[in-house]
């Protein structure tokens, strides 16, 4: 048996996001045969901006040997220990955008948004510009990555519900979004 329920931690997730203000779309649990490497991914955005143009892409990556090292760290233990806090999966969440014909500066962007993310959840923005032909006008291609370690041992003591990260990505989801309409006119 499992010390940790990946699967209900997951889904707890997505129950805590709904309660901070998002709306949970999509999830798919991807697991490769040959290393047993997990990864689940969640589709979801603010309340207010279903239908919209902003989507979020929250991914929890599992690595086998770091679940079974913890695994093993914690079958060690005296009773009523807690494990040291050594053990962590990456959570990723990426924003898009569609194509943005009047894209934004994205060192003044970077820089609003780390006001927005604070310490507590930095963020990296990126764009692409593509040409359909070469008489074509780029296309601009937003995106913003957030990465967080998910702490095994604060999950096994049931700490681990990610308030302040939630309260965050809610609001750079809601700058996004009100940004949107002057980047896609």
């Amino acid at each position: 048996m499992a010390v940790i329920d990946v699967a209900g931690y997951v889904a707890d997730l997505k129950d805590h996001s709904v309660d901070h203000g998002f709306h949970v779309h999509d999830e798919r649990h991807f697991v490769e045969t040959y290393s047993l490497r997990q990864l689940w991914e969640v589709e979801l955005h603010p309340e207010e901006g279903c239908g919209g143009p902003l989507d979020l892409h929250l991914a929890l990556e599992v690595d086998p040997r770091t679940l079974l090292a913890f695994e093993d760290a914690v079958f060690a233990l005296a009773d009523h220990e807690e494990p040291a806090d050594d053990y962590h999966f990456p959570l990723t969440f990426t924003w898009a955008l569609p194509p943005l014909p009047q894209g934004p500066d994205l060192l003044r962007l970077a820089i609003d948004l780390a006001g927005v993310g604070g310490i507590e959840l930095p963020l990296e923005v990126s764009a692409i510009d593509s040409y359909a032909s070469a008489t074509d006008a780029a296309e601009r291609r937003l995106s913003i990555l957030a990465r967080t370690p998910v702490s095994l041992t604060r999950i096994l003591v049931g700490e681990e519900m990610m308030c302040e990260v939630f309260d965050r990505c809610l609001a750079v989801s809601r700058f996004l979004l009100d940004s949107s309409d002057r980047w896609l006119a």
